[in-house]
Formats: structure tokens, sequence, C-alpha cells
């Protein structure tokens, strides 16, 4: 397997496998590049680091694509109020 570079800096793999930046997978999936790599950071969208840049192959996009939208909910805090 050969990794190559492309003039428009796109990164992939010769062969079978098609692979994507952070900044192609954040469009494919509407959210932020900083969006993109939490997930990787979770282990909840595998990737192998090229550099210092990440490439995800396009076939684990599936992964995440069912994921809630927006932020999780706040947890209640546990602190009891002040009396008095």
């Amino acid at each position: 397997m050969y990794i190559f570079i492309d003039l428009n800096w796109r990164i992939g793999y010769k062969g079978d496998m098609s692979a994507l930046t952070t900044l192609e997978v954040a469009a494919k999936l509407g959210v932020s590049k900083r969006r993109v790599i939490a997930l990787i950071e979770a282990g909840r969208l595998p990737a192998e680091r090229f550099g210092n840049a990440y490439v995800i192959n396009e076939s684990d996009l599936k992964l995440v694509e069912d994921r809630k939208p927006g932020r999780p909910p706040k947890q209640a805090s546990k602190k009891k109020a002040k009396k008095g």
C-alpha cells in the first residue's frame, strides 16, 4: 500500500481504500474540523496519523453518521446550596 499526496494537498491511499482529511470529513458530516478531531480523540472515529494530520478512511464515516446532534446536556451540580 502506498500513501500519496497530490498537488491539491489531498491525502489518500493508492488502492481500494479512499482516505479523507479532517477538513473533508467535516464537510461531509456538516461539522467543524475541531469536532472531527474530537471524535477521533474520543475513539469514535478511527483514523491514522500522517505527520501532523489525520487520515480517515471514507468507509469509517458510517460509524459516526447516526450521532446525536448538538452538545450533550449538562450534568446537574452535586453541590448543595448554602443556606442563610
